[in-house]
């Protein structure tokens, strides 16, 4: 009797270090399949505007989307900040962006960005010249260089109501066309062979976030 009275008290043992691992199983798992997105903007509001429209599903993506104001090498170095002092938490990111554009800083400059997040594994979706030229391309293909004010113009009359430049509502009006604003990103890449990203203007990686992003839509 005592022999079964010790088996059985093993069972009940071996039975609670497994429900204990399957919980443990089941946290880890459920921790593993939401994707962590860092995206660290340029600018203060019109991308992290832009960026927190899409419609994600919350149970698998987290996204934490800050606008610095930071220059373009600095804007690296702090996303890589903020990275490494999540490391290793619960709230470690699985993927870093940086979203910048050429604007007026030194050709230097936008290159040694793009290099140093390279080496620090950030991605970047740059622009050259202007965000801007991502909205446009919804509209058409467009590959001719043009200041800022053109850009606003052009989506004015493309858009058919004013734009403006930190709306909270231009990822609405424009997402029923983001399937050729994707495609004439693409074209418009391929066109520089080989790339300069400071000198290929009219140019832009968006498309790259825009389309990891999609993979969460609800």
């Amino acid at each position: 009797m005592a022999q079964n009275r010790g088996k059985s008290a093993g069972s009940k043992s071996d039975v609670r270090q497994a429900q204990k691992q399957s919980f443990a199983d089941r946290s880890a798992n459920t921790r593993g399949e939401i994707e962590r997105f860092l995206i660290v903007c340029e600018g203060k509001q019109t991308e992290p505007n832009y960026f927190r429209s899409f419609r994600v599903r919350r149970e698998v993506v987290a996204m934490d989307i800050r606008g610095e104001g930071y220059n373009t090498l600095r804007l690296v170095k702090q996303a890589v900040e903020v990275r490494d002092s999540a490391s290793g938490t619960p709230d470690a990111y699985d993927q870093v962006w940086c979203v910048f554009d050429r604007d007026s800083f030194p050709a230097e400059h936008f290159n040694a960005a793009i290099q140093y997040a390279k080496s620090a594994d950030v991605h970047v979706a740059y622009l050259n010249e202007a965000f801007e030229i991502w909205y446009l391309l919804h509209f058409h293909y467009h590959d001719a260089a043009m200041s800022r004010q053109a850009y606003r113009d052009k989506l004015t009359q493309s858009l058919e109501f004013p734009y403006e430049k930190n709306s909270r509502t231009i990822y609405e009006a424009l997402v029923k066309n983001q399937k050729t604003a994707i495609e004439n990103a693409k074209k418009l890449h391929r066109r520089y062979n080989p790339h300069y990203p400071e000198k290929d203007n009219p140019c832009t990686t968006v498309y790259l976030l825009v389309e990891e992003l999609n993979k969460y839509l609800i």
